[in-house]
């Protein structure tokens, strides 16, 4: 499957040095547990509640996250998503955010990838997409327009959203194919940051445990 790689465009007054102003760094959160992320299956669209404990890992990024000043907060407009803001202190002047909302498996939805590699045993989501849902260019394209909004923003921005779609955005942030994603691993209440070392994109740091400190 070909896409074409278009590098993303950065401002260049984004440099530290010399006094310049400082590039956006950007915090990605995935929601807590819910019931189908504890048993692995495939949930883009259904919006599931958090589970108890997915309620006390989303306090716990809170608490990481204390003392930080947020420029920006994205979230998914999913239940799982907005809890977890709402929980972890984000929700004052979080913003909805459509594109954030986690990969549409279409036929693959409230599966595991057992269940469907019975049938497909060669499938892989950053290659194939979903039947009846969407494609990989459709998920890069809505990532690479969160990017935009996060590069053009000042200092620190938060994400909260979903496994998948935080996997495509991290992949994007450093100009890779989509496909890139298949890489990346994301926990429950993980947090992660993307930022930029010599002007370059860089993952600064990834998958952070619940309650982790990102600085």
């Amino acid at each position: 499957m070909a896409f074409l790689v278009a590098r993303l465009h950065v401002r260049h007054s984004e440099c530290s040095a010399d006094g310049m102003t400082e590039p956006p760094r950007c915090l990605l959160v995935r929601h807590g547990e819910t019931a189908w992320s504890r048993d692995h299956r495939h949930t883009g669209r259904t919006d599931l509640p958090l589970l108890p404990d997915g309620e006390r890992q989303a306090r716990l990024v809170g608490a990481a996250l204390a003392g930080t000043t947020f420029s920006l907060v994205l979230t998914s407009p999913l239940r799982r998503a907005a809890e977890t803001c709402r929980l972890a202190g984000l929700a004052a002047g979080a913003q909805d955010d459509a594109d954030l909302l986690e990969w549409d498996y279409g036929a693959y939805e409230g599966l595991t990838t057992a269940e469907i590699h019975r049938d497909r045993p060669d499938w892989d989501l950053f290659a194939d997409g979903a039947p009846g849902g969407e494609r990989v260019e459709d998920v890069a394209s809505r990532v690479d327009r969160v990017i935009e909004r996060i590069r053009a923003a000042d200092g620190v921005v938060v994400c909260v959203a979903h496994a998948h779609v935080l996997r495509m955005l991290a992949t994007r942030w450093l100009g890779l194919p989509p496909g890139g994603g298949r890489y990346f691993v994301l926990g429950p209440a993980s947090t992660s940051e993307l930022g930029w070392e010599r002007a370059q994109p860089v993952i600064a740091r990834w998958n952070l445990a619940p309650g982790t400190p990102p600085g």
